[in-house]
């Protein structure tokens, strides 16, 4: 920690650095048009960057300068289950490997306090309509992830600076806005004097922005990443696009957050903002409530974006008191922000490069779907875009016993983007009681669920009446944590799953998650929509999409009058009534001040964990050893897949439930699981041998190389060259492993956008992919790939698969230097012997990137500094 520009912070007992005046000393009254991410980054150079690096260092964000990278180091990692254990395999990996060259494994640990909490790991077996399903699933989520829970409690054993909160406590995002940051930080030097500074973090979790709502830069990474940050490195960064999204107006009555966070992502997905860090301003934006900003926040990377940020302001101080901080953390909060600048009003002066403008009035009811979140479907255009159409069809067929098309099967309230929002939470409690009162129920063949990112909200429900309204209707609380929203929405009923496959029934999903992605969801539900807690228990009424919402009659009263949405939709004033009566600061501590009262625990006799061989979730990692550790060529490959627009880790590594027809599935039944204990993907990440066999494991990929009959065919499948066979995936994968083929894989725009999940990376690498070349890559996959040593290339504006007739038949290598977004050329050998050379960006985009791809990968970097550490 530097000395320079430390002062006493005004009315505490800590320091704080004057960021103000070390950024005016270099060029007077530049921290006035400073953005608060550049004030944000600024501080943390004045109070951690080395002396001789800090003036050029501050000069890229004073000139606006993206020529020189500067190192980032945030303060905390929040991890969930799935990547925080992998991240921790990882690390328990490298102990073995640095103990097998001689090395001390006890010295590989966290050095940056770390905290996991289990959010990932519950399915929705058992619906919110039966009794019990809480205790159920949670017996069925022990059972299955007995030898992930026992790793889990190791790693606290094992590890310093590493807490785990365990499963069925909430969501790690919702916990992180309503506990852990404090927004400003004060933690003791080396000589024990306190020093106030902001909070920041990474977690490994692509909506881990959540909490920018609170004014925190927090970034989502993928688990190499938060390797990286957790051993003390720094995040090397350049300057990232800053853009600032001016909120004018007020939204309508009756509109919720959803509504308005659905409708910024289609416009702000427009305005191509990928990878920038956004702040939001302006009157509209003073008047949201913390939980409606933190919605917002939330779906950043459905932005397309790094960061979404708020001011810190009187919201943000009322938000800390509700959740049960500290009266003088409050205080710190406040008297921090408004000393260095953090506060809304001394940023009426910050200059943006870009500034976009939204009118909040401008919203409607509104959902997303099919397929993507950013695909806005206001309710009012049901009719024309072909989604609310032929009801009286599946009204016979409903009539005739059967499953109606456009049968939702699945209504889940689910996902922190919503239930860490007490308006949207109350408002579905409402509606539910007056369709209650009215004699309106869920239609049977919906598979309905509740899953709160917090156990506050059954408290605030349960006192305000609210939670058996929502039980009544099917709507009782399943879990603590992620379920349907991340894939995990559990068997559906036998008899209404075998129905949907003899029918090829068109079946879908309402959610109040923030993706819905194909496949994604639940392999039977064709297509899911995400809609606002509200909707989605209407929707579990109307039993099927293709109701009108807004239009169809939902059923008919005692007295026999029509019901339809208007007549069940609470006012803004009964939303706020509730909220303003029966959410407090106690409830807040009565659920947090237990939970995080983590006790002492006994160190474990060994630094190393005692690998269980025949695990197929926990397995030693390959990455320091045989084919895993080879160098590459960027010669000869071969393309394993030839790839589309908008390819998600979803398809390149999907998390939901593993069939038994698929490559995963086989293996798990050789190795003695029985079906219904196969889990999902995400549950086996921590087995390479289980989490690589999903390497392109989803149903509805589109791979143009898997040409059938003169047709691109769907699904898991790849086409071996020079063969020309087309098989599933994992066995074209197996069959150029044992050519020793090294591979290419050629893609569209926005590659690997969705959920940062590392085995997106991990599992191309293992398959003996070295470079991957697109038209555009998503920054937190782009991240993972340099991490696994997997070289990304982007094609210039332009150039495209198709205008190069790239139809999988060819071969191809890259030439030229690697360095940090060098030129470098991509050589086409065709079948018939001509040679084409195609420039491309090495997006490798920093020199710590190129440092780190030269390693091998972050792992193979990690093996060598501490090696390197023990002998110097």
């Amino acid at each position: 920690m530097n000395t320079d520009y430390r002062k006493p912070l005004p009315g505490t007992d800590l320091d704080y650095f004057d960021v103000r005046e070390a950024v005016d000393d270099i060029q007077p009254d530049a921290y006035a048009g400073l953005p608060y991410t550049s004030r944000v980054l600024a501080e943390q150079l004045v109070r951690r960057c080395s002396p001789e690096q800090l003036t050029d260092a501050l000069k890229q964000l004073i000139e606006r300068k993206r020529d020189l990278d500067f190192p980032w180091y945030p303060a905390r990692v929040v991890c969930h289950d799935i990547l925080g254990q992998t991240a921790l395999v990882d690390l328990a990996g490298l102990r073995d490997a640095i103990a097998d060259k001689g090395g001390d494994p006890a010295k590989v640990n966290p050095v940056v306090p770390t905290q996991l909490i289990v959010d990932h790991s519950l399915a929705v077996e058992h619906a919110g309509f039966e009794p019990d399903a809480f205790e159920q699933n949670r017996a069925i989520e022990d059972r299955r992830n007995e030898d992930r829970f026992h790793f889990i409690e190791w790693t606290k054993t094992a590890f310093s600076n590493v807490d785990v909160i365990p499963a069925g406590n909430g969501i790690m995002h919702q916990i992180n806005l309503e506990k852990m940051s404090p927004v400003v930080q004060a933690r003791p030097d080396e000589n024990g004097k306190g020093v106030a500074f902001p909070d920041t973090c990474v977690g490994t979790d692509s909506h881990t922005p959540h909490i920018d709502s609170l004014g925190v830069i927090a970034i989502g990474v993928g688990g190499l990443e938060a390797e990286t940050v957790m051993l003390g490195r720094p995040s090397m960064m350049r300057l990232p696009d800053i853009v600032g999204v001016k909120l004018t107006g007020q939204r309508q009555p009756g509109i919720t957050a959803t509504d308005i966070v659905l409708a910024l992502t289609e416009f702000l997905r427009q305005q191509r903002v990928v990878s920038a860090y956004l702040e939001f301003f302006g009157e509209g934006a003073r008047h949201l409530t913390l939980g409606d900003r933190a919605t917002i926040s939330n779906m950043t990377p459905e932005f397309g974006a790094s960061a979404g940020l708020f001011y810190i302001d009187e919201q943000t101080l009322d938000y800390l008191t509700l959740t049960g901080r500290e009266p003088e953390q409050v205080a710190l909060v406040e008297q921090y922000a408004k000393t260095v600048g953090l506060w809304a009003d001394d940023l009426v002066d910050a200059q943006y490069e870009r500034v976009l403008e939204f009118d909040l009035s401008s919203v409607d009811r509104t959902m997303a779907g099919p397929s993507n979140p950013h695909r806005r479907l206001p309710t009012h255009d049901l009719h024309e875009r072909g989604i609310a159409v032929d009801l009286d069809k599946a009204r016979a067929e409903e009539s005739a016993g059967q499953l109606p098309d456009g049968a939702v099967i699945i209504a889940a309230i689910t996902s922190c983007t919503n239930t860490s929002n007490p308006r949207n939470v109350v408002a579905a409690g409402l509606l539910a009681k007056k369709a209650n009162a009215l004699g309106l129920i869920r239609k049977p063949w919906v598979k309905s669920s509740f899953a709160p990112g917090s156990k506050v909200a059954r408290l605030y429900l349960e006192e305000s009446g609210l939670l058996p309204e929502l039980e009544k209707l099917g709507f009782g609380i399943v879990a603590y944590a992620c379920t349907t929203c991340n894939g995990m929405s559990g068997a559906l009923d036998p008899k209404i799953q075998q129905e949907i496959i003899d029918r090829d029934l068109y079946s879908t999903a309402v959610l109040s998650g923030n993706r819905n992605f194909d496949g994604r969801i639940h392999p039977y539900a064709k297509q899911a929509f995400l809609a606002s807690p509200p909707l989605v228990v209407a929707y579990a009424i109307a039993g099927t999409i293709r109701f009108d919402i807004e239009q169809d009659v939902l059923g008919n009263g005692p007295d026999g009058q029509p019901i339809t949405l208007k007549d069940l939709w609470p006012s803004d004033e009964e939303i706020d009534e509730i909220v303003n009566q029966y959410v407090k600061p106690q409830q807040f501590r009565d659920v947090y001040i237990p939970m995080f009262d983590l006790g002492k625990f006994e160190q474990a006799p060994s630094p190393l964990y005692d690998w269980r061989p025949m695990s197929t979730y926990i397995r030693r990692p390959p990455y320091w050893e045989g084919a895993s550790a080879a160098e590459r060529t960027l010669q000869g490959m071969r393309p394993l897949a030839v790839l589309g627009d908008n390819i998600t880790t979803d398809h390149l590594s999907p998390s939901n439930a593993i069939l038994p027809d698929s490559a995963a599935g086989e293996y798990l039944a050789k190795m003695g699981l029985p079906e219904e204990d196969f889990n999902s993907y995400a549950t086996h990440r921590g087995d390479h041998l289980t989490a690589q066999r999903a390497t392109f494991a989803n149903p509805k990929l589109v791979n143009e190389m898997a040409v059938v009959d003169g047709e691109v065919k769907q699904g898991s499948l790849a086409r071996v060259e020079p063969d020309g066979q087309v098989m599933r995936m994992w066995e074209a994968i197996e069959t150029y492993q044992q050519r020793k083929q090294n591979l290419i894989i050629v893609a569209g725009a926005d590659y690997g956008q969705g959920s940062s999940r590392d085995w997106a990376a991990k599992g191309v690498r293992l398959a003996g992919v070295e470079a991957i070349v697109a038209e555009g890559f998503e920054r937190i996959h782009r991240t993972n790939l340099v991490g696994m040593g997997v070289l990304p290339l982007q094609f210039h504006e332009g150039t495209t698969r198709h205008t190069l007739s790239i139809e999988g038949t060819e071969t191809f290598d890259v030439l030229g230097d690697i360095r940090a977004r060098a030129e470098m050329t991509l050589v086409i050998h065709r079948h018939n012997g001509e040679a084409i050379k195609v420039p491309v960006l090495c997006r490798l985009d920093t020199q710590e990137e190129v440092s780190i791809y030269n390693a091998g990968g972050v792992l193979q970097r990690f093996a060598q500094d501490f090696l390197e550490a023990e002998t110097a």
